[in-house]
């Protein structure tokens, strides 16, 4: 007699052989199962990895699955052996999937569907202007011209269409992206859209698609802008309003693959903002985190690493000048991007209410003086002021002649 589940047959004996099948929906993790018998300290997601690399090239050689995967041979060798035992797997000319193996993949891990040469050559060729890269800035273009207004307060800086998509790819590049639980910390850039439609190019039918994206933000508008396109869009996005200083919700923590954050670019703020990520993450190795951070000074950098450190995360890669922004000259409009992974030590600094200031505004007051083009009136802005930020004045006109061109003077800290 035979079992069916996720379009995998398993036979009474094969059930007894892997022990992991949940009676109920009779699914079988054979990721779990290898994780458990070879007990690599790299994390599950590295013996996914594997078993997709085999999947996007049956008759890999175990040399050439080494070196993408940065393990040892014998290592890879052990994990070949257990996916072997599972019946996914097969020696025979290299490494190739059995039918067994590849409904796992495609059924299980979500990749049914999937446009596999686009997905070969985002891999293979990152950063290129593909057809289908420029087809994606065109279809979001009008989305990002639209969206809100940045709020300086706290820290927005709206990054560039071009930016959004390669931070797509990048989750793509490090196996985060097909059939993932992507978390946004804030989103003031929409990175949830560029990789929702990134997911749309790659899948024919969204439908197949099992990625979700959580977009957590404590700005109602940058929610409610991504929540309506993603509702016209059919987008596998879902928004919740939290504000940072508080811990997140128990339903949210232990649950996702990797996160996107682009803090206030303050200690204080990337410490809260990776901390709450953190508390959302699965308790696995290896997970990555996509940090966005403005070039600081060695001394600011040392420091950052020292937190790195602390939290228990490793810094796997740094690409200076990845981040491009629209109108923030005081980080010279690019940040840098650095991907930090999980280890086994890995614990947020911060878990419970955080009191202290976090955003720049707070931390370095500064009060600016403007100059009215019409009339001469001086008017001051600031954040215990009546306009907070230049946008505001402007909008509002100068209180004497209701001008709206405005020089600044002078700048103070207070």
């Amino acid at each position: 007699m035979k079992l069916k589940h996720g379009g995998i047959k398993l036979s009474y004996k094969d059930k007894e052989k892997n022990k992991i099948i949940n009676k109920d929906t009779l699914f079988c993790d054979y990721i779990e199962e290898v994780s458990r018998n070879v007990n690599i300290k790299e994390g599950k997601n590295s013996i996914e990895k594997i078993l997709v690399d085999v999947y996007f090239k049956e008759g890999i050689s175990t040399k050439e699955l080494a070196r993408n995967n940065f393990l040892p041979i014998p290592l890879i060798t052990a994990i070949k052996r257990e996916f072997i035992k599972c019946g996914l797997l097969i020696q025979d000319r290299g490494v190739r999937l059995t039918v067994m193996g590849r409904d796992y993949i495609e059924n299980e891990l979500g990749f049914k569907g999937l446009n596999k040469e686009l997905y070969k050559k985002l891999l293979l060729e990152p950063w290129k202007d593909h057809k289908e890269i420029i087809e994606i800035k065109d279809e979001i273009n009008e989305i990002f011209i639209n969206r809100p207004q940045a709020d300086v307060t706290i820290d927005q800086s709206k990054c560039t269409v071009d930016t959004a998509i390669k931070r797509a790819v990048l989750a793509l590049i490090n196996h985060a992206l097909i059939s993932k639980k992507i978390l946004c910390v804030g989103d003031d850039d929409l990175v949830s859209i560029a990789i929702s439609f990134l997911l749309k190019k790659l899948f024919a039918d969204i439908r197949n698609c099992k990625t979700s994206v959580l977009v957590m933000d404590i700005d109602e508008r940058i929610l409610s802008y991504i929540k309506s396109w993603g509702e016209k869009e059919g987008l596998p996005i879902s928004c919740e309003h939290i504000d940072f200083r508080r811990p997140i919700a128990n339903k949210l923590k232990n649950s996702f693959d990797c996160f996107f954050t682009d803090p206030p670019y303050t200690l204080q703020g990337m410490n809260l903002f990776v901390s709450r990520g953190l508390q959302a993450l699965k308790k696995e190795n290896g997970i990555p985190i996509f940090l966005s951070y403005a070039h600081k000074s060695p001394d600011c950098d040392l420091a950052m690493q020292k937190c790195f450190i602390e939290m228990g995360l490793m810094v796997s890669e740094i690409i200076p000048t990845f981040n491009n922004y629209e109108g923030a000259a005081i980080i010279g409009n690019t940040g840098q991007m650095i991907i930090l992974k999980t280890t086994s030590e890995s614990r947020p600094l911060i878990e419970e209410d955080y009191k202290d200031a976090i955003y720049t505004g707070e931390l370095n007051v500064t009060v600016r003086y403007y100059e009215c083009k019409q009339c001469g009136k001086i008017i001051k802005i600031g954040v215990s002021e009546s306009f907070k930020i230049i946008e505001d004045l402007k909008g509002n006109g100068c209180s004497s002649c209701r001008g709206k061109v405005f020089k600044m003077v002078e700048r103070a800290k207070v």
